[in-house]
């Protein structure tokens, strides 16, 4: 690694009039930024303007627009084939980076992946400055990152799969990898997966450089049934190829039948939304191996209902940080 390596931001944008133009200046505050490439996924808002606003002069900003929504995946596929510098990294349009960022990440040595900490928050403005964890860099393997994306009971969100790192350009050209254009959920965990495999170091830092904003409406809060079907589909596909170790290929299962389970239960809702409640109980009788899911997820659902019920109406004050990594846990 030498530190003149420039890094290539990538966001992908759709309807983010709002936040993108913070997005943006965080990324060509950085020395280590190169290019910064912005594709607007047919926005129906001002997000063009909005990012066209926020450049800085450098020539830096790269701005493409694509006449129909055609997803994530395929956005950045698009900003990947069209860039030069030889680190990429993905911002999503509402998040943003802490000064600094790269500077931490590309003092280590030897990977082809490399991801920071992540901090969660409400929406502030301004946003609130984590907390300065030491790096502490360790190396991520397949099973440990499979294993970090199964959700637990209680727990508050944090797959690994929401990590951004920094990639090599040059492995994901050597191993033919881009991201599934077929995908809007769970797309990043599935490339990393692919990557894993085809044998990339990857290392985890717990220095946070990357700020998430939490919004109830964001894609990744929706998980529309299709979408789930084609994560169950691609986590199937790379366990039917065979060439996943078998220390790791348990907890791919594993997270597997939890997907299922996700799917399953979207169905049971989908069909009582479109046909009523007999519609429902007919799909549930017609898959019985889903009965589990679905009463669990019915279950949960109730539960949170009641527990919204109980709170407070007044408003709750500012949360603080939450970072996805031990450091700040």
């Amino acid at each position: 690694m030498t530190r003149d390596e420039k890094v290539c931001v990538i966001i992908a944008a759709r309807n983010a009039e709002q936040t993108i133009g913070r997005a943006v200046r965080s990324a060509l505050a950085e020395p280590d930024v190169d290019e910064v490439v912005v594709v607007d996924d047919a926005s129906d808002d001002r997000t063009m303007a909005a990012a066209a606003a926020a450049d800085d002069t450098t020539r830096r900003l790269d701005i493409i627009r694509f006449r129909t929504n055609r997803g994530p995946s395929a956005a950045r596929n698009h900003a990947i084939a069209i860039s030069r510098a030889p680190l990429i990294a993905i911002l999503d349009a509402d998040d943003f980076f802490f000064p600094g960022r790269f500077r931490r990440m590309l003092a280590c040595p030897d990977w082809d992946f490399i991801a920071d900490n992540i901090a969660f928050m409400q929406e502030a403005d301004p946003a609130p400055q984590p907390e300065d964890f030491p790096p502490h860099p360790r190396r991520l393997g397949l099973k440990d990152f499979i294993l970090g994306n199964i959700s637990r009971r209680g727990a508050p969100r944090g797959e690994l799969g929401f990590l951004k790192p920094v990639m090599r350009r040059a492995f994901l050209d050597a191993h033919d990898l881009s991201y599934r254009e077929d995908m809007r959920l769970g797309e990043d965990y599935e490339l990393y997966v692919r990557a894993l495999i085809a044998g990339a170091r990857y290392t985890v830092i717990e220095s946070c450089g990357y700020g998430a904003v939490v919004r109830p409406d964001s894609l990744s809060g929706r998980h529309r049934t299709k979408d789930l079907e084609a994560l169950h589909e691609a986590e199937c596909t790379i366990l039917a190829t065979g060439n996943v170790p078998s220390e790791a290929a348990e907890a791919m299962r594993r997270h597997c039948r939890q997907v299922g389970q996700r799917q399953a239960l979207r169905h049971f809702l989908d069909r009582k939304r479109e046909g009523g409640a007999g519609a429902a109980l007919a799909y549930a009788a017609g898959n019985p191996a889903a009965l589990p899911a679905i009463a669990q997820g019915i279950l949960t659902d109730k539960l949170e209902a009641a527990r919204r019920r109980m709170r407070p109406t007044e408003p709750r004050p500012q949360e603080g940080l939450r970072y996805l990594l031990p450091a700040g846990r």
